[in-house]
């Protein structure tokens, strides 16, 4: 690998082997300065190295050479100057083009001069050989040899230049031309499994954005300029899909689309939308889903009539009675009857898929949904102001399709307006996406839809008809094609009908089987029964003991959430990590393993190609050898031949033939025989000029004499053939008088027939005249009492809704007040139940305010009686009662019971009361034993109340041991 101080050095390098002729040595050379890394900095000399380094790529073919110097020059120029890459890029795909385009014009050339009279004029032995032994004609072989390889290498380079720029945010733009480009490839030259491999190729690109969302310099699809080129491409992907006549494929780009759109959830430009709708009507049509074709229709009539102001009048009619027609289309009846679950389940899927497809909202949940349905269909179009764009054929069509009633000649006046229609259609002048509208391609829809008409009507008359008469009734095909639709609409229970060919009639009717009528009826019956006794029996509802075990429910549920919630943070935390982890190893397994694989491809690739040399050369070193020897094998045998014809000596016989010997010899020999030839054709070409003009000399008498006869001859015939005209003309003239005096007295009986004809089908028109007129007014009087009774009934509807919403009001406003009335209520019960504790707080301090001035007076009492043991007041009895104020001041808390601390001070009274003076005069400030005793009763006294008695009648007790 040789080393440059400057990349200069390595360009002027380049061009000095370029012009010896070594432009491998001059391309690897570029190659290694531009995979080094000692130049990662970007500067000018390397885009004129890269330029350099891509036309050497496209004069040798080198596209993996290509890709290799364009994604290290993408790492160098990334954060640089991007502009630069993108000029190298546009510049290596021009070049690819223009060698492609030149390899096909040099075809073109070639086949144009190879295209002359005498194919074996100019070409050697060794081309007629190998031409007889391949096979190949002219055309295909210049076009493997010079086409091919160009348009491979045109191919690869797309397919590069697409896998360099992918997820590249500062060059979405030369991103999308380049898939614009390619696209129109393969357009061009109908390459359509190229195509397939480029949308596989776009689809997986998206992919992968979306599902690496870390990456650096990732497109950002929620800004619109990235979305508006992401949807251009999927746009023309879908554009050269239908021109290409890839119908699967382009149903794939519709989905993409469709996956685009909802991935953002931003709604697209509305003329992308408008050629998004038409390109579903080309799909649906092609895959005979009349239903969506409809729908689709019906989107994209909303979209130009909503904003396309450009539309003419003529334009929105012709694409309403596109919608009209296709929705008639439809057949007439539901395709579910008597399918399995699962074909409902799979058709249900289908529907939400293609309703989101169009988007039409489905609701998917409930009973009675809305469903994509020929019915459906129609009130939208009616609904929505469709049939005022219609033309008046359409329009009529509708009608007698589906309200009117005949059943013997509705097929010859539907067939009348089909004529019409087929004639409607042209060339939009607005619709840019819609470019032409035809009318016609519904027509054979149409008619089998008026033929289940016929049937259903004549269904609801008759009960049997002959086939002869149901055949004139349908006149637009054969009974044939009439049974076999009439097979599908029995089948689907649109009709009730049965073909007896032995009699050749068509019965009408409930024709269903004995098993078909009993096939549910044990399914009826149970209902019916479950639901009487349910009626009889209502089931009892068990009360729930859910109240009986809410009392600590709401804390436990509150410390189970958050515990659950922590638990969950903690288990996702540890799964990004674990996801971050992986994906990391991941990257560096990817990244050891595609350089592995890297090395291991080129050190294969140098391997093959060297053996691919090898074997080339041994090859055509092997053919060479084995076309001489035929040759001089073939050349021998044909002298030969000559030889002994002529009667000469075999040429070289018995000694060493070569090739050059022999193509002497037989250029020599067929040098003589053409000279001998040419002579020969002199001499007989001289006496064949002599006898012509003696023979032309001899014959110019004759060929006069022969002349003049033959006008005197027809001279003699003409005179006889007009003689013969006139006697004819006389015989008819005369022959024409007599016919002309025989019926001349029959004038008068034709004029009177004639006169009764007229009169007779004077007084039919009139009659018919009447009776079609009465028929009118009747139907006048009819839709006008049907709008009356319809205007009286959305009146009445709107007065119930009034009156209903009235009545809504009143109820809110009394339950309004019930409310109001109920919070006042219990307002003021809470004021009186807050008043009535106050009082008695109040009268529980008095009690004990009175209490305690009592203990006081008693511990204030110098003298008390030893020998009364059964006061009441000091010490009750157990057996008597307790007065009220004893029994407020001393309350007996229960075992257990908490009592605050300001009732157990109350209780206690004053503790820092001076102890009493002694009788004696003693002056110590030691405790007595009583006060002892006193003070470890109060304390007691504290715990229960029970204990209050007895620690008074110990201090009562105890005063009188202290006495001398």
């Amino acid at each position: 690998m040789a080393t440059f101080a400057k990349p200069e050095n390595a360009l002027k390098r380049a061009e000095e082997l370029i012009n010896v002729g070594q432009k491998q040595a001059a391309l690897q050379a570029l190659h290694d300065l531009i995979t080094s890394k000692r130049y990662r900095a970007w500067q000018k000399s390397l885009e004129r190295i890269m330029f350099k380094y891509v036309e050497l790529c496209v004069d040798m073919r080198r596209g993996r050479f290509a890709k290799d110097g364009l994604i290290q020059y993408r790492i160098i120029c990334q954060q640089v100057n991007v502009s630069s890459l993108e000029e190298v890029i546009k510049h290596f795909m021009q070049l690819s083009t223009e060698k492609a385009e030149q390899a096909r014009s040099q075809a073109q050339a070639l086949e144009d001069a190879l295209d002359v009279e005498d194919l074996e004029a100019d070409k050697r032995p060794e081309d007629l050989m190998l031409s007889y032994v391949s096979g190949e004609k002219g055309k295909d072989r210049s076009d493997r040899e010079l086409v091919t390889p160009w348009f491979k290498f045109l191919w690869e380079t797309y397919r590069s230049v697409l896998e360099i720029l992918r997820n590249n945010s500062k060059l979405e733009a030369l991103y999308a031309m380049t898939a614009h480009r390619a696209f129109q490839f393969c357009k061009q030259y109908k390459r359509t499994t190229e195509f397939r491999r480029l949308c596989e190729i776009i689809r997986n690109h998206l992919t992968n954005l979306n599902k690496y969302k870390d990456q650096r310099d990732r497109p950002d699809l929620t800004a619109p300029e990235s979305l508006q080129l992401y949807l251009d491409t999927r746009m023309e992907q879908l554009k050269i899909a239908t021109d290409l006549e890839l119908w699967q494929e382009a149903f794939r780009s519709v989905e993409d689309i469709h996956g685009l759109m909802s991935l953002v959830k931003k709604s697209p430009k509305t003329q992308l939308m408008v050629v998004y709708y038409a390109k579903l009507t080309d799909i649906f049509w092609v895959s005979d889903s009349h239903l969506y074709h409809a729908y689709a229709w019906f989107r994209l009539f909303t979209l130009q009539k909503s904003y396309n102001k450009n539309l003419s009048q003529k334009d929105l009619q012709l694409i309403a009675s596109s919608v009209l027609l296709a929705a008639l289309s439809v057949t007439p009846y539901d395709q579910k009857h008597g399918a399995s679950h699962l074909e409902l389940e799979n058709d249900k899927e289908r529907n939400l898929r293609m309703a989101s497809l169009i988007n039409f909202t489905l609701d998917h949940k409930g009973e009675s949904r809305e469903t994509l349905s020929r019915s459906s269909l129609l009130m939208e179009l009616i609904n929505k102001g469709v049939m005022a764009c219609v033309s008046q054929e359409v329009k009529d069509l509708y009608n007698m399709l589906e309200h009117e009633f005949f059943p013997l000649d509705l097929a010859s006046r539907v067939q009348s307006l089909l004529g019409k229609i087929s004639k409607l259609g042209g060339k939009l002048s607005s619709a840019s996406s819609v470019p032409e509208v035809q009318l016609s391609k519904y027509v054979p829809a149409l008619e089998k839809l008026a033929s289940l008409r016929v049937l259903q009507q004549a269904s609801l008359v008759y009960q049997s008809v002959k086939i002869e008469t149901l055949s004139k009734m349908v006149p637009f095909f054969d009974f044939s094609l009439v049974e076999k639709i009439s097979v599908d609409a029995v089948k689907y229970n649109f009709l009730s009908m049965k073909v007896d060919h032995l009699k050749g009639v068509v019965l009408f009717g409930n024709v269903d089987i004995e098993s078909d009528k009993l096939s549910d009826h044990l399914a009826v019956l149970a209902d019916s029964l479950s639901k009487a006794k349910k009626l009889i029996y209502p089931p009892v509802r068990k009360q729930s003991k859910l109240a009986e075990n809410l009392n600590g429910l709401i804390e436990t549920v509150s410390k189970e959430h958050r515990r659950l919630l922590a638990r969950k943070s903690i288990i996702e935390k540890r799964k990004e990590e674990h996801e971050r982890q992986m994906l990391e190893m991941e990257r560096e397994e990817e990244s050891k393993r595609l350089k592995l694989q890297k090395i291991t491809e080129e050190a294969e690739q140098k391997r093959l190609a060297e053996e691919y040399i090898r074997r080339e050369e041994q090859r055509i070193r092997r053919e060479i050898e084995e076309r001489e020897l035929q040759e001089a094998q073939a050349l021998l045998l044909e002298a030969q031949k000559g030889a002994k014809k002529k009667g000469k000596k075999p040429l070289l016989e018995g000694e060493k033939v070569t090739k050059q010997t022999l193509i002497e010899l037989a250029l020599s020999e067929q040098l003589k025989e053409r000279q001998e030839m040419e002579k020969k054709l002199q001499k007989l070409a001289k006496t064949m000029d002599y006898m012509e003009r003696a023979k032309r000399e001899e014959e110019a008498s004759l060929i006069e004499q022969a002349f003049q006869q033959r006008l005197v001859q027809e001279k003699i015939i003409h005179e006889r053939e007009q003689l013969k005209e006139i006697e004819l003309s006389r015989q008819h003239h005369a022959g024409d008088l007599q016919e002309k005096n025989r019926l001349a007295r029959l004038l008068d009986n034709k004029v009177i027939f004639q006169q009764k004809i007229v009169d007779h089908r004077e007084l039919e028109y009139n009659r018919l005249k009447k009776e079609k007129e009465d028929r009118i007014n009747q139907i006048v009087a009819a839709r006008k009492h049907e709008r009356e009774m319809k205007r009286k009934m959305l009146f009445y509807l709107k007065s119930e809704e009034e009156r209903l919403t009235r009545l809504r009001e009143e109820e809110e406003a009394r339950k309004r007040e019930e409310e109001e009335r109920r919070k006042k209520e219990e307002i003021e019960r809470r004021a009186k139940l807050d008043a009535i504790a106050e009082r008695q707080r109040q009268r529980e301090r008095e009690a004990e305010e009175k209490e305690r001035l009592r203990r006081e007076a008693l511990l204030r009492r110098p003298t008390e009686p030893l020998h009364r043991p059964a006061d009441p007041v000091s010490v009750p009895h157990p057996s008597e009662p307790v007065p009220a104020a004893a029994a407020a001041a001393t309350p007996a808390p229960g075992p257990g019971k908490y009592v605050p601390k300001f009732l157990r001070e109350r209780n206690e009274g004053p503790k820092g009361a001076p102890p009493e003076p002694d009788r004696w005069g003693r002056q110590d400030n030691r405790p007595t034993p009583s006060s002892d005793i006193w003070r470890s009763e109060e304390r007691r006294s504290s715990f229960g109340g029970a204990r209050t008695s007895s620690s008074s009648s110990s201090w009562s007790s105890s005063r009188p041991r202290g006495a001398p």
